[in-house]
């Protein structure tokens, strides 16, 4: 068969129904292969960055691959940062770019949208990808593509396949063990062992504890072991923390649940809490700073078990070749001591509320926010790079409600268009938080809302600029941008825009939006130097850890 009919009948057998990208002269005789009416639904966007974003939630929202199709040069390289988010976090997306054919390469002249050499955009997913493919081979082409898409599957990161234009029609060898094969994607399998003897390691640590705690990191979440954590904990009564990354990975409404762990400046009952373990059981958490409070972390190995990465170390014992799935389910199997605790939810919004018609401020519309949620069903949050990543952490979202941040990666211009995808993918309805800097970069993307059948609710928290910098610039101007009339676009763009001061204006406004059947931009004005509690946090540690010794000051 031809490669181009290959490809979407491929996608097609591991259950694709959706594919986003952008069309252009190199790719567009796959691109309309991939448009023809075989049930693929095609999305597209007006800028590349906004479909490699609008992937990267589809796949993080849904567990499932998100291809993306878009030209060579031009269109790839504007897609290398959304791949790299999605690689240094963990999701699996799978990028299709076209290319110049074969007699064209012939010529010897540079093609055009070529930038170095006509190998250029290959190497550089290479650094961005875990597995890519050149097809310029028929007989190899359709092994060659199944191998990228397991890999991808295998290692939840983005996969790169380039198919120059005239390779679309070319005829393929389809193996045998494909044709057969069920379409089902699966996990590699860990040393069974190793499994059993890490989970006994642990499981007699765990025993001897008094006060364990876990830690969820994002792994859980990417290798569907929520269901499998949920169990452990309500089986042992043991809390449960999630990282910066990981948030959403383990219930936010769940007894067990204790909020949000960002090292020392998490809030004040988590960071005692965490002092008082004597066994903190790391499960998926991959070691950054941000997951940190921008330091790395203070890991006593005595007290501590951390799985991830396929590595299991338990205290001083390193398994290797040991998926955490797999770890937890073992660990599941082994005879538990039951904790009896209570655990109370901390964040970082306790204190006395202003009143409903005070100037609006982070922490007031963090309330408003939660408040708006707590009794939504089919919701997904999405918070933006910036201010509103940290903001985010203080959400909470009930009813098996989804949570989607770049916790570590942090692009901005991620929220709006990935708040698509989510919807696209799951059908639940998107909350974003976006700060006025990021909506000014890719904002204009909620435009194709109709087109994707999503009706999000932006949040655009609007102090005149990049703020969350402002405490330590030395030119503050440099942090200015215009000030865009947001709710007018959204009217202009067939939306409801909506613009608020107060508490009281900014329930109404959220009340109204949920009952709009479009799309809405609701402007939120507030201060100045206005920031929310987590920033302020991080900004005064940062700010500490800066400091010269008191020796080196004397």
């Amino acid at each position: 068969m031809a490669l181009g009919d290959f490809v979407v009948a491929y996608l097609q057998k591991i259950g694709v129904r959706h594919l986003f990208g952008i069309p252009g002269d190199l790719v567009l005789k796959l691109f309309f292969r991939f448009g023809q009416d075989r049930g693929l639904k095609i999305l597209t966007l007006s800028h590349e960055p906004g479909v490699g974003f609008a992937a990267d939630g589809y796949a993080r929202a849904t567990g499932r691959i998100a291809p993306i199709c878009v030209t060579y040069g031009a269109g790839g390289h504007n897609m290398v940062n959304p791949v790299a988010g999605s690689f240094a976090e963990h999701v699996p997306v799978l990028v299709f770019s076209g290319g110049p054919g074969e007699e064209e390469r012939k010529l010897g002249t540079l093609i055009h949208h070529q930038a170095r050499e006509i190998e250029s955009q290959h190497r550089i997913y290479q650094e961005v990808t875990c597995a890519s493919q050149v097809i310029t081979d028929p007989r190899c082409a359709a092994r060659q593509v199944h191998e990228v898409v397991q890999a991808v599957w295998a290692q939840q990161r983005p996969g790169y396949i380039e198919i120059h234009r005239d390779m679309v029609d070319r005829e393929v060898e389809v193996p045998k063990e494909i044709i057969e094969w069920d379409g089902k994607l699966h996990f590699p399998p860990s040393n069974a062992r190793k499994v059993e003897e890490a989970a006994r390691d642990a499981a007699r640590m765990f025993n001897q504890s008094r006060a364990p705690v876990i830690i969820a990191g994002i792994e859980i979440h990417r290798f569907k072991a929520t269901a499998d954590l949920i169990e452990l904990a309500e089986r042992t009564g043991t809390p449960v923390l999630a990282t910066v990354l990981g948030k959403g990975a383990f219930p936010m409404d769940h007894p067990l649940y204790m909020g949000v762990h960002v090292g020392e400046i998490s809030p004040r009952p988590i960071v005692e809490r965490m002092d008082a373990a004597d066994l903190i059981i790391n499960l998926g958490c991959l070691k950054t700073d941000m997951n940190f409070g921008n330091r790395p972390p203070h890991i006593v190995e005595e007290r501590t078990v951390w799985a991830v990465d396929r590595r299991v170390d338990v205290s001083f014992h390193c398994y290797t070749d040991v998926g955490v799935r797999e770890f937890v389910r073992a660990f599941l199997r082994q005879d538990l001591r039951r904790h009896q605790e209570t655990v109370r939810y901390a964040d970082n919004l306790q204190g006395n509320a202003p009143g409903e018609d005070a100037p609006l401020k982070v922490i007031s519309l963090l309330r408003a926010v939660n408040d708006f949620l707590s009794d939504k069903r089919k919701y997904v949050v999405v918070a933006e790079s910036g201010d509103m990543l940290f903001a985010g952490l203080d959400i909470r979202v009930p009813h098996n409600g989804v949570y989607l941040a770049q916790g570590y990666y942090a692009s901005m211009g991620f929220s709006i268009p990935a708040a698509l995808g989510a919807q696209a993918g799951t059908g639940f309805r998107p909350l974003v938080l976006c700060g006025d800097g990021s909506f000014q970069m890719t904002g204009p993307e909620i435009s194709h809302s109709q087109a994707f059948g999503a009706n999000p609710i932006v949040l655009v928290i609007d102090n005149g600029g990049w703020g969350i910098f402002r405490p330590v610039a030395e030119r503050p101007e440099l942090l200015t941008i215009p000030p865009w009339p947001y709710a007018r676009l959204a009217e202009a763009w067939g939306g409801l825009g909506l613009k608020v001061k107060t508490v009281r204006e900014l329930r109404k406004a959220l009340s109204a939006a949920a009952a709009a059947p479009t799309f809405s931009i609701i402007h939120v004005q507030l201060g100045y130097a206005d920031l929310s509690p987590i920033s302020q946090k991080y900004i005064k540690a940062a700010a500490k850890r800066s400091q010269p010794p008191k020796e080196a000051r004397a």
